[in-house]
């Protein structure tokens, strides 16, 4: 579904094509953010795609575009 706002951490992991564990460490170390609801654990969708621009702005100031 194209309109979610949040996904479990390894749909988290399957979007951003790394692993589960990955994705754990950068919950854990604050790079991309969840939310709990009762006993589950969510991500917004938002924060994965504001992870990927910044990986890109990275990029950019990296290579000097």
């Amino acid at each position: 579904m194209a309109d979610e706002l949040l996904v479990t951490v390894p749909e988290a992991a399957r979007r951003l094509c790394i692993g589960r564990s990955t994705t754990y460490a950068l919950l854990r170390n604050g790079i991309i953010s969840s939310v709990t609801i009762g006993t589950l654990r969510r991500v917004p969708v938002a924060d994965l795609e504001n992870y990927i621009l910044t990986l890109k702005e990275q990029a950019a100031n990296r290579d000097g575009y």
